[in-house]
Order: C-alpha cells, then structure tokens, then sequence
C-alpha cells in the first residue's frame, strides 16, 4: 500500500461548519461566526457570507481552534408591553 508523503498530509485541508449569524445595519449586511469570532461584512447576504468565509479560513490557518460541540440556532417569541 502506497502512503502519501508526510508533507502532503501536513497540508491537505481539513473542512469545518461553523454557525453563522446574518443582520442587516442601515445599508450593510453583517455576517458573524460567533464560535471563531470572525466578522465581516456585505452590500448582500451572499457578498457578507462569503467575505466572512474567507476571514474565518485566514483566522484558522494561523490559529485553528480546539474541537467543540456543534451550536444551534433557533428563535423565541417574547410578549412585551
């Protein structure tokens, strides 16, 4: 059986999903991944997310984060006077 050399396991990208958060403030939409902390922003939801995924690669490669349990994201109604 054929192994690939250690560089090369060294550098083959590993594939994580992270939580996203998407608001929008005044004209710009704000896209977070709250479990790195990363942050970008966007004219559109798809320009944001993807500036976003590419702030978190760069985040990651200098400083990868420990194993965690994956977060969910849902909603509440809350009545208020």
């Amino acid at each position: 059986m054929l192994r690939p050399p250690q560089k090369l396991i060294a550098n083959m990208a590993k594939t994580r999903s992270f939580t996203v958060i998407v608001y929008k403030e005044e004209d710009m939409y704000i896209a977070e991944c709250p479990e790195i902390g990363t942050v970008d922003q966007g004219e559109t939801i798809e320009q944001a997310i993807a500036g976003l995924t590419q702030a978190t690669r760069l985040y990651l490669e200098e400083l990868p984060v420990p194993e965690a349990s994956p977060r969910y994201v849902t909603s509440i109604e809350v009545g208020y006077a």
